[in-house]
């Protein structure tokens, strides 16, 4: 029965027993084979009293629905308490609800089930497996009342089967026919052969053997009984050798006993069933001969329905969900679904998974996170982009203007040496977006960290340079009339790469120090949703190093705008100080908002995409600012307006320092004027002979020093 209720996968049953020896020894049995094996849980144990009360099996039903997931119910119980549980279960509108595992003792008899069968549907059932002895239907047969008298019940016998009377003398009471005594057994009567008549028969057998053998080791060559056996036999010497016997029985099949005197189990397992045309009947759905043989298919629940009931305490967890037992019932679970980043290792537990991988889609294992960069199609990418094409298409336009025109009076006035450099700068501060967009790796990652700041560099060590010279030549006039140290062209190229040189010893120190290389950084996006989580692969660039590489050129452009605030009195005939303190003041602000932005979104989960698009886009405007403002007006008079693009009156240094003294002298008055302006008499003398539409350009390195 263990092996019945294992194959049919049930884990959770109630037993029923009637009390007394057969059906508490078998639950006890049942119980005790379910500890040991384990897999099966008992739910409940109930007894049925000898002498049951008014209600006890309502009272029983009633017990066996507290532990409703419980439905199949081993039972080991004579007939009529079988009946009667059934028939308190069809009261209690249970049919269907109880799946019945009887014993033996419930077999294939129709009794119990009469009027009872849709409730009865489904029953399991076993019954030893037995054999018709011939040789016993042909004896019986032939017995009769005057061959058989020394069989004491045979009268009553015979009055029962032939429902006469025997004579006066006869054990049945009332008017019935008088027997003849010439009635005869399966003619006059119906007659089937005893099911159990095999194990009796084989049962006197094993004794004869038992006793043979005991008589040949005892008697051997005694006729008869000799001393030993017939003075005193001993009880366990017999047992020793009624276990030791072997021999074919009376079906044909082998008798033999363990070594717990048990002989070899072989059953027929039967199943209550209602056919289509409600035809109730027990049918053979397998046998068991000391391991079980089950023929599922042949089994049918509910009139037809074959899919197997559950009799389970919990249900199977899904995948992903880890068992927590109910202490004390190991058939008792609840489930717990692996939750974030864990996946279920084995039946109880779930384990986390290693940092670069998330669990699967049934949280049965780990799979690898996907790795994403910044590809060229995303939104984030497709801005910077574009104003990078805009701007480098811009700057090779101005550098092409500048080149056609290079001995112009205005592109000399611009310096042409430093204006080439200041466009260097400018066309790398667009040309780094396509590198921080571009796949990682240790080329390109070694291209950032050169780049990124080396286009800043070289745009405000230029700036800073013109300024710086600017402010020395009006300084030193307001002192005296010599001309500064290294003001000429060479000068202020040596001045200008002696600063981005700078830049460029610290980036190879940082090459030295830390090797270019890619890493893919898991926890960037890593949600708290792992079916979101994401690696980044990137350069090995910490936000400090990134600062670090900036930091100089933020430097540079910070004392550019000191010297362009120094510089904004100067008289504006003489050079482009205010257009670089504009473009000096609007950077600043540019980077000022740059700086919240990027640190501000350290901790969002797009934060590759924001810093990179603020960062490209920062870079480009910078440079925008400074293509805009310093360039794009000289470009605008070279094109559109050449008339104005001619040589004028030169001037000497002196002249220059006397507008300086000039304008220090005036200094105090600006504030005088709307918006601060100042306009010297020398200025407006020294426009005297220009017409007023037109502006003078000089270029400082013309003049005599």
């Amino acid at each position: 029965m263990m092996d019945i209720v294992t194959a049919m996968e049930w884990n959770y049953v109630s037993t029923l027993a009637s009390e007394g020896n057969y059906g508490e020894s078998g639950v006890e049995a049942f119980i005790q084979i379910s500890r040991e094996t384990g897999g099966v849980c008992i739910a409940q144990s109930l007894k049925i009293p000898r002498e049951p009360r008014t209600g006890e099996f309502d009272k029983i039903i009633r017990r066996l629905l507290e532990t409703s997931n419980a439905r199949a119910v081993i039972m080991f119980a004579n007939e009529d308490d079988i009946r009667r549980v059934l028939d308190a279960a069809k009261k209690n509108n249970q049919t269907g609800h109880f799946l019945w595992v009887g014993s033996d003792s419930w077999g294939s008899k129709i009794s119990p089930v009469i009027g009872q069968e849709r409730v009865s549907e489904g029953a399991i059932t076993i019954l030893p497996k037995r054999a018709s002895v011939d040789a016993f239907d042909r004896y019986f047969r032939s017995r009769s009342l005057s061959n058989n008298r020394r069989n004491v019940w045979f009268a009553e016998f015979w009055e029962e089967n032939f429902n006469c009377k025997l004579g006066m003398h006869g054990k049945r009471p009332g008017s019935l026919k008088k027997c003849t005594a010439l009635e005869k057994v399966g003619r006059d009567s119906s007659y089937e052969q005893e099911g159990k008549v095999q194990f009796v028969m084989d049962a006197v057998y094993a004794m004869a053997h038992a006793l043979h053998r005991m008589h040949r080791e005892l008697c051997y060559g005694y006729p008869g009984l000799c001393p030993r056996m017939a003075s005193n036999i001993d009880g366990k010497e017999l047992l020793s050798h009624i276990r030791a016997v072997n021999f074919n029985g009376s079906a044909g099949t082998p008798v033999v006993f363990n070594e717990n005197g048990d002989a070899p189990g072989r059953y027929d397992i039967f199943q209550y069933q209602i056919t289509n045309k409600s035809i109730a009947e027990y049918r053979v759905i397998g046998s068991w001969t000391n391991k079980l043989h089950l023929r599922v298919e042949a089994m049918r629940w509910k009139t037809g329905d074959p899919s197997l009931p559950p009799s389970v305490c919990s249900i199977p967890c899904r995948a992903g969900e880890r068992k927590k037992v109910v202490k004390g019932v190991p058939c008792c679970w609840h489930c717990e679904r692996c939750e974030g980043y864990h996946y279920q290792a084995s039946e109880f537990t779930c384990e986390l998974c290693p940092y670069e991988m998330r669990p699967d889609v049934n949280r049965t294992g780990c799979v690898a996170i996907p790795i994403i960069k910044l590809e060229w199609h995303s939104p984030w990418a497709i801005f910077p982009v574009f104003i990078s094409m805009l701007g480098i298409i811009a700057t090779s336009f101005v550098i092409v203007t500048f080149v056609r025109y290079n001995d112009t009076p205005i592109v000399r006035a611009s310096g042409r040496e430093m204006s080439y450099v200041l466009l260097t700068g400018i066309f790398l501060c667009y040309a780094i977006t396509f590198l921080m967009i571009a796949t990682p790796d240790v080329g390109v990652c070694s291209f950032r960290r050169i780049f990124l700041g080396l286009g800043m560099c070289f745009s405000y060590a230029a700036l800073l340079t013109k300024t710086n010279r600017i402010h020395r030549i009006f300084e030193q006039g307001k002192k005296s009339v010599s001309a500064p140290r290294f003001i000429s062209p060479a000068s202020q190229l040596v001045i200008t790469f002696s600063l981005i040189s700078v830049q460029l010893m610290g980036v190879f120190v940082w090459f030295a120090v830390d090797p270019p290389h890619t890493v893919v950084d898991y926890g960037e996006q890593r949600t708290q949703d792992p079916t979101s989580a994401r690696g980044v692969l990137k350069c090995d660039i910490s936000d400090l190093s990134l600062i670090c590489s900036l930091g100089y050129s933020i430097l540079l452009m910070v004392t550019c705008t000191v010297y362009a605030i120094k510089t904004r009195g100067v008289p504006e005939t003489f050079n482009e100080a205010k257009p670089i303190g504009f473009t000096m003041y609007t950077t600043c602000i540019i980077w000022l908002a740059f700086i919240p932005i990027f640190f501000g979104t350290s901790q969002s989960a797009e934060r590759m995409y924001i810093q990179t698009t603020t960062l490209t886009i920062s870079l480009s405007l910078s440079a925008s600012v400074s293509l805009g403002m310093l360039y794009m007006p000289k470009v605008y008079v070279i094109l559109f307006h050449p008339e104005q693009n001619v040589p004028k009156r030169k001037r000497s240094f002196k002249a220059i320092v006397t507008a300086a003294a000039m304008s220090g002298k005036l200094g105090q008055k600006g504030g005088d004027r709307p918006n601060g302006e100042v306009k010297t008499e020398l200025c407006e003398s020294m426009e005297t002979n220009t017409s007023s539409t037109k502006t003078t350009y000089v270029s400082y390195s013309n003049h005599a020093i």
